[in-house]
């Protein structure tokens, strides 16, 4: 099967989130399953570097509104993968990623770039998957100026998959005229052009990142005002659960670690990795009182409200250790510093993120907190779990799906879950988990166990998107 995989941001080159980690697991764990793989992202200024590397593959002419722009293709293999970069200096090659006043412009350009890019590096795709609303116009695009060019583009078909459905690309309806169309409410919502919509309207099926947030974004409460057109589509609407690096994320294998270790010396390799990274973070060193992480941005979804009003109180009354590592909101950058100021010895923080100390924290950790106020997937949890560390979580989207909530009478559960986005749920939550890992140890390495055991390959995940693919294909 041969498939193109559209993103705005793809890892190693380009990354402010988790698309660019799906951008090169997905296709990856594709590739290893013997399809015919290639990824296509924007050049930006930090892929500059890269470039001795590429070997340039042609150039194609994008069309938009009566302006005429060339976009040059590069390739490069990284870690067996194909990656075509699509180089524009006026569009790409700037400090940011996202945030111009030009984005709909930029990424109509993007989408055009994808299209054209088909003839001039002969590669037309049995499935073309397209990921966020930064490829949501290339559906509308390919139905209406180039299905009727060729065979090739007739028989291509899409998948959207929706990473998060707050972020839509809406934008005045001035930008229509880049699509170089008559006037069309496929990508109109209220008021507004929506490139998400447009995708909604017109791709062959759809897809979001876990069973429940699925069903999530078909409701008001989930919908971002977009569930009226997701619910007419409701049929052609998947859920499928992302999956994580299992290679990369191996408490066995991992080069990070101050101490590797595996389910069966999970106690021992927790507690050395644990008194390093108390000890670095200048901590008081108790390896017999829990450590309680957070690893995240720090925005709204993420749930740092409900921290800000129960963690104070789970410190003051308990003995753990906590280290707190994000960056985003500045009140929230303030209140981790605030909590490190005000209880040193038992709270550290990392404003900004290290690859190396998160996971060093993800060994180190014996709770680990993530109260999304909604979570199309999530992979600190899975993360978490793979290293032993059970999640505090919310019960939404991939949070519901991935965590086993802990039954006091059965044993089971694979980390602590609460279900309405409440601070004192939260916090009862947190103590729960904090009380039971000192009062019941048997237990809690059960969980621990139970935790380590549960697969979220990727294999698993590509698997489900080549199940997807056939049905589209109809094979």
């Amino acid at each position: 099967m041969k498939i193109l995989f559209a993103s705005s941001e793809a890892y190693p080159f380009s990354k402010t989130g988790g698309l660019a980690d799906m951008a090169y697991a997905l296709p990856k764990a594709l590739s290893k399953l013997g399809h015919d793989v290639r990824i296509i992202t924007p050049y930006y200024q930090t892929i500059s570097k890269h470039h001795h590397r590429m070997a340039f593959l042609g150039k194609s002419s994008v069309n938009m509104g009566g302006t005429t722009t060339e976009v040059n293709y590069f390739t490069l293999k990284e870690d067996g993968m194909s990656y075509i970069f699509v180089q524009n200096m006026h569009y790409f090659e700037r400090d940011k990623l996202y945030g111009y006043n030009d984005d709909a412009e930029r990424f109509s350009c993007f989408s055009y770039a994808i299209l054209e890019g088909m003839e001039t590096f002969d590669f037309f795709p049995h499935i073309l998957h397209l990921n966020d609303w930064q490829t949501g116009m290339v559906p509308y695009l390919l139905d209406q100026h180039y299905r009727p060019r060729n065979g090739h583009y007739f028989s291509i078909h899409t998948l959207l998959s929706i990473h998060n459905l707050e972020y839509q690309g809406s934008f005045d309806t001035y930008v229509s005229r880049f699509f170089n169309t008559d006037f069309d409410y496929a990508y109109i919502h209220f008021d507004r052009v929506n490139f998400l919509k447009a995708g909604i309207e017109r791709a062959t099926k759809i897809n979001t990142v876990s069973p429940t947030y699925r069903d999530e974004i078909m409701t008001g409460d989930g919908g971002f005002s977009l569930d009226g057109a997701l619910m007419r589509r409701q049929d052609d609407l998947v859920g499928i659960l992302n999956g994580i690096d299992t290679d990369l994320f191996d408490p066995r294998n991992d080069p990070m670690l101050e101490t590797q270790y595996g389910i069966k010396d999970v106690k021992k390799g927790k507690r050395l990795n644990k008194e390093s990274l108390l000890h670095q973070f200048d901590l008081d060193v108790d390896l017999d009182t829990p450590l309680v992480s957070y690893i995240g941005r720090l925005a709204s979804q993420k749930g740092i409200n409900l921290m800000t009003r129960s963690l104070e109180e789970v410190i003051m009354y308990s003995e753990a250790r906590f280290i707190l590592m994000g960056s985003g909101n500045d009140s929230y950058e303030d209140y981790f510093r605030y909590l490190a100021e005000k209880f040193p010895g038992k709270v550290a923080n990392y404003i900004g993120f290290n690859e190396s100390i998160a996971h060093r924290l993800y060994a180190a950790s014996d709770i680990f907190m993530m109260p999304s106020r909604f979570e199309p997937c999530g992979l600190g949890q899975m993360i978490a779990m793979r290293y032993g560390t059970l999640p505090v979580v919310r019960e939404t989207g991939g949070l519901k799906d991935t965590v086993t909530p802990y039954n006091k009478f059965t044993g089971q559960g694979t980390g602590f879950s609460f279900s309405h986005y409440d601070a004192n749920d939260f916090k009862e939550k947190l103590f729960e988990a904090i009380n039971l890992y000192h009062s019941d140890k048997d237990m809690w390495d059960g969980l621990v166990r139970n935790a380590m055991k549960t697969d979220f390959s990727q294999k698993k995940m590509a698997e489900a998107y080549v199940s997807l693919y056939q049905i589209i294909l109809g094979v």
